[in-house]
């Protein structure tokens, strides 16, 4: 039941973004082992202005999520979390896995804001990335990965906290929602992915 509810969440903002001729792939295949998000060939920037896609990724374990550089509270947690799970691996396993982070508010968070907050958390500049695109690429990105957000008034961005893993190829394997929610099975399929 919970794997239909998930794809039913998922399917709202796939049809609309569908609607809106954007390309998304099947909601049926979003949730868990379905097609590779390395399809989708949105051009993205890193925190170094290096353009990349998502397939630059392909061959590695991949934590994948959405956030934005200005944001008070629930970003900061999902980094956070992030953390956490990446110290729950087994070392050999960590030196290998991507932790990738696309921001929904690509007219402030250029690379330069983006390299700051990759500063401000200290994390490991070889295995994080912190990715800007266009705004159609932000909504395409976020309905694939079931990740809801709006702009509010004052320049906030009310948003889902989704971290999705990613095996080898691409495909979703495993997802929490919410911060400060428990990961151990994103944990498990992690450690299962040692080679």
């Amino acid at each position: 039941m919970r794997s239909w509810l998930l794809a039913l969440a998922l399917l709202v903002p796939t049809a609309a973004l569908a609607a809106e001729g954007h390309p998304t792939l099947p909601a049926s295949k979003v949730e868990t082992g379905g097609d590779s998000l390395y399809v989708l060939d949105g051009k993205l920037t890193d925190q170094d202005g290096k353009e990349v896609t998502l397939a630059n990724f392909r061959g590695k374990p991949v934590l994948i999520s959405m956030f934005y550089a200005t944001c008070p509270h629930a970003c900061p947690m999902l980094v956070s979390d992030v953390r956490k799970i990446d110290s729950q691996l087994d070392p050999a396993l960590r030196k290998e896995v991507q932790v990738v982070l696309v921001t929904f508010d690509p007219d402030r968070d250029t690379p330069e804001a983006l390299a700051k907050v990759r500063e401000a958390h200290k994390v490991d500049k070889d295995r994080w990335t912190f990715l800007r695109t266009d705004p159609g690429f932000v909504r395409e990105l976020a309905a694939v990965l079931g990740i809801r957000y709006r702009f509010t008034p004052d320049g906030a961005i009310g948003h889902s906290s989704v971290i999705t893993l990613l095996d080898r190829d691409g495909a979703i394997v495993s997802r929490v929602e919410g911060v400060r929610q428990p990961a151990d099975d994103i944990v498990r399929k992690l450690n299962a992915m040692k080679k």
